[in-house]
């Protein structure tokens, strides 16, 4: 071997020129890398597609309590993305399980859950991200009957109770929901306020979060709701 300062140039220089292919070449997008970038996301799918979806899970629920599923397939998967195919605003009772009710796995649903499925700030700042960043197009918001939040705002309201601690606040977001109830059902006032308070939720998400009205404007995402029946398993649209 000669130990010549060509020969080291040379060798530097190939050296170089030999990395620098390297890069070259690990930037060329490997055949049909761009057509599966460029692929819809699983959850690109219409808005009314995805209520339907809702709806037909949770048909199977209430015919045999939805299949058995293993939670561990696609595991390794959903660590890369999430494609979820609805936002639900789901009351926090622990009776009322979104997945379960709509039988649905891990990944299909972006759900944030409050006492009586009340629009807050950080609700609708997660269904905002929801929107924008996972591409949802449906946010359904989930009611369910002998709902002990709506229940406590009714009291509060015909007994002019203080209530400890934070609960004025619950009881100050579903109250107007109560006073929409008041005469349409005299047999069920309970079960009126529960229909309103879906319907609040609904109203709010629209017009309380400007990113979620253009979206739902503009068609690209659907505002649903309805009540769960915790006895039939039944979840009714309002």
């Amino acid at each position: 071997m000669c130990d010549c300062p060509e020969h080291a140039t040379l060798s530097r220089r190939a050296l170089v020129a030999g990395a620098g292919a390297f890069v070259v070449a690990g930037m060329v997008p490997r055949v049909g890398a761009h057509a599966e970038d460029k692929a819809p996301p699983p959850n690109a799918i219409p808005p009314a597609e995805a209520l339907e979806r809702l709806k037909a899970g949770n048909a199977r629920y209430k015919a045999d309590g939805g299949k058995d599923r293993d939670f561990s397939v696609e595991r390794a998967a959903r660590v890369q993305a999430q494609h979820p195919i609805a936002g639900i605003l789901s009351c926090a009772d622990s009776r009322v399980p979104p997945e379960i009710i709509f039988d649905q796995g891990p990944g299909d649903l972006f759900v944030s859950r409050d006492a009586g499925n009340v629009v807050s700030n950080y609700g609708l700042a997660s269904f905002e991200f929801a929107v924008t960043s996972l591409g949802i197009p449906l946010i359904f918001v989930l009611g369910h009957s002998g709902c002990g939040a709506v229940l406590t705002a009714l009291s509060a309201s015909m007994q002019r109770k203080e209530l400890p601690g934070h609960l004025p606040e619950l009881v100050k977001a579903i109250q107007p929901a109560v006073i929409t109830a008041h005469g349409k059902h005299p047999g069920d006032y309970l079960a009126a306020s529960i229909e309103e308070n879906v319907r609040l939720g609904m109203t709010r998400l629209k017009t309380q979060s400007e990113i979620i009205g253009e979206a739902v404007a503009a068609g690209k995402v659907k505002i649903a709701g309805g009540v769960y029946d915790l006895e039939t398993g039944t979840v009714n649209l309002v």
